[in-house]
């Protein structure tokens, strides 16, 4: 920085005044430092929540065995009569049955239940 002198006319005395200096623009490193920390903001609120929220239900999904009461996504409550690796067969009624996803099988119904209480 440099040092102005300057008269006043007022007091009759010099003054020393900072001399303003042109605004520098930012280093690349600068301008992108937000984006960076707004990347790293949604890694750990987001993305690696919903990660491992999408690995408990694979793990989930594959525990499943026949007979057990689940929930499906839509709501539906119902048995498992018969599992393979794409499609569940579930007993919604006594005689109804239908065929629905694996991945739409939200949770087993003794969950719910205890959650509730």
């Amino acid at each position: 920085m440099r040092f102005i002198f300057a008269f006043s006319f007022l007091l009759g005395t010099p003054l020393l005044l900072w001399a303003q200096e042109a605004p520098r623009k930012p280093t690349i490193f600068e301008s992108l430092m937000p984006f960076v920390f707004i990347i790293i903001i949604f890694y750990f609120l987001l993305i690696r929540p919903q990660q491992r929220r999408a690995r408990q239900h694979s793990e989930f999904l594959q525990k499943l065995k026949r007979g057990d009461s689940v929930l499906t996504s839509s709501g539906i409550l119902g048995t498992i009569e018969g599992i393979t690796d794409k499609f569940v067969t579930l007993e919604i009624a006594d005689g109804v049955r239908i065929r629905i996803l694996k991945s739409q099988i939200a949770s087993l119904a003794n969950q719910n239940e205890d959650q509730k209480k």
